[in-house]
């Protein structure tokens, strides 16, 4: 469901036509006070000297400063082993208001090396900023990250079968275990201690570190969810916060938000239907009803050795046709056409996984809560599947969760209502990702969500005028309007 954040695959160029806004900064000692813009405390405790060099980091592009911190490998013993994180700093070009961290999800990703290639983002926001990120514990070498890494090998596994019987559930808990062993016996400490939850104690590690009286953060796709854990683990250190196309860790209800995310799944089938009515294929509507029924009996054959496809793999590489939008969708109408006549090989990736897949999911197994039982999961399936008749559970935390069961590591940071007394946070998402962000920031009074109508993974990185949003708030705490379209 959630896979590393990519950028030259995941974000997605997307036209605007709103004018940029012009960044506002303090013009007096007493405005910057009111904004806060000014986050320094105490000195920095941070030695920075020039990163190593883009061939021992993976990045290339601009120059950075990084500098080494400890932090306990678990945090509830303070006193304990500790593990080095690898903390990166973009200067500001400007004078220096304070600094703004940096997480691009992933659930891991190296930041430093991201940072470094996308320098062009940060250019306006280091008029008054420095730009801090870090490479986050566990997600080491394998991923170019340079801090304590998790010695694992790291592989894709596709998304599993629904298991048929309790004996087949149980056999899927037994396979998952195996995953997760080979990996947990490298490291078991480590291992127990890669939530967002201990992601987001290291940013709180970082906040202090860098002399910061509170945290200004960034937080793209799966680092949504380090910022919604730091926010109710920290509440009172949040000056800002944006939450760029994530989804909701925060519910009070896990049922009703997994019902919430397999409607916007369906709406995303029914935005290209209706595409389809006025362009001449009409007909896949029908035609695709028909296909996931007779996969859920028996998966449709391709052209290539051995795969065949069930319904839940066809309703998950359709949506992630659907949301690309328009230059996609032929293809898509193409895929289900040839598919419905017995040959589903236009649901087949041109290169990589052969099946829906996600990484070994160290991070998402304890962060998402997954059914004890066979009769849990079906109940859950079953409804899914009514209210998202053309989608399901595809791509949604109740079949990526599949992967979990039998995990040897309980779910140690579970979705949880964010706290009161927040600053008004920001939110920002293309379709789906826009909904997810509202039902986050709905439970914080004077927060804004920023809405892009049409395809995209996060806004920041290819929407200007989003951008520009953030980059104002981020610096003087001032939101856009309730209603913001970019």
């Amino acid at each position: 469901m959630l896979k590393p954040l990519t950028v030259a695959l995941t974000l997605l160029t997307t036209p605007f036509h709103q004018p940029a806004t012009t960044l506002q900064q303090p013009s007096t000692a007493a405005e910057a006070q009111a904004s806060g813009a000014t986050t320094v405390g105490s000195r920095s405790s941070l030695n920075w000297r020039p990163c190593p060099q883009s061939g021992e980091t993976g990045g290339g592009g601009t120059e950075m400063d990084c500098a080494d911190l400890e932090v306990p490998v678990d945090w509830r013993k303070p006193e304990g082993r500790k593990i080095t994180l690898k903390v990166g700093r973009l200067k500001a070009t400007g004078p220096s208001k304070g600094q703004v961290l940096v997480a691009y999800g992933g659930p891991g990703a190296p930041g430093i090396a991201m940072t470094r290639s996308l320098a062009d983002w940060w250019t306006k926001l280091r008029r008054h900023m420095d730009v801090i990120t870090w490479d986050t514990r566990g997600y080491g070498e394998q991923f170019g990250g340079l801090s304590t890494g998790l010695p694992c090998s790291w592989t894709r596994i596709p998304i599993a079968a629904v298991p048929r019987d309790d004996a087949d559930f149980g056999r899927l808990s037994d396979t998952n275990r195996g995953y997760a062993e080979a990996c947990r016996l490298k490291d078991p400490e480590l291992f127990a201690n890669m939530s967002s939850a201990d992601h987001a104690r290291d940013m709180e590690a970082i906040r202090k570190a860098l002399g910061a009286d509170k945290l200004n953060f960034y937080g793209a796709s799966y680092a949504g969810f380090y910022g919604q854990a730091y926010a109710r683990l920290f509440p009172d250190r949040v000056r800002t916060m944006v939450l760029d196309g994530t989804l909701n860790h925060s519910a009070a209800d896990w049922t009703r938000e997994l019902e919430a995310t397999a409607k916007s799944n369906e709406q995303s089938m029914r935005r290209f239907f209706t595409w389809c009515a006025a362009n001449g294929c009409g007909d896949v509507r029908a035609l695709w009803r028909k296909l996931i029924a007779r996969a859920d009996r028996s998966p449709v054959p391709t052209g290539t050795a051995n795969v065949a496809y069930r319904a839940i793999d066809l309703q998950s590489f359709a949506l992630g046709l659907a949301r690309q939008g328009e230059t996609a969708w032929p293809k898509l109408a193409e895929a289900i056409r040839k598919a419905a006549k017995g040959d589903a090989s236009g649901f087949v990736p041109a290169k990589g996984a052969r099946y829906p897949d996600q990484a070994t999911p160290v991070t998402e197994c304890t962060d998402w809560p997954r059914p004890a039982t066979r009769k849990e999961l079906m109940t859950t399936l079953a409804r899914l599947r009514k209210l998202a008749p053309n989608t399901g559970a595809a791509n949604t935390p109740a079949s990526a969760t599949l992967n979990c069961i039998g995990w040897p590591v309980p779910v140690t940071n579970p979705p949880t209502t964010l706290p009161k007394g927040l600053p008004p946070l920001l939110g920002a998402g293309a379709w789906h990702e826009s909904d997810s962000a509202q039902r986050v920031l709905s439970q914080v009074p004077g927060s804004v969500v920023i809405r892009h109508d049409g395809p995209g993974h996060t806004l920041y990185g290819t929407n200007a005028c989003a951008r520009d949003h953030i980059d104002t708030y981020l610096t003087t705490r001032a939101l856009p309007s309730k209603t913001t379209t970019c």
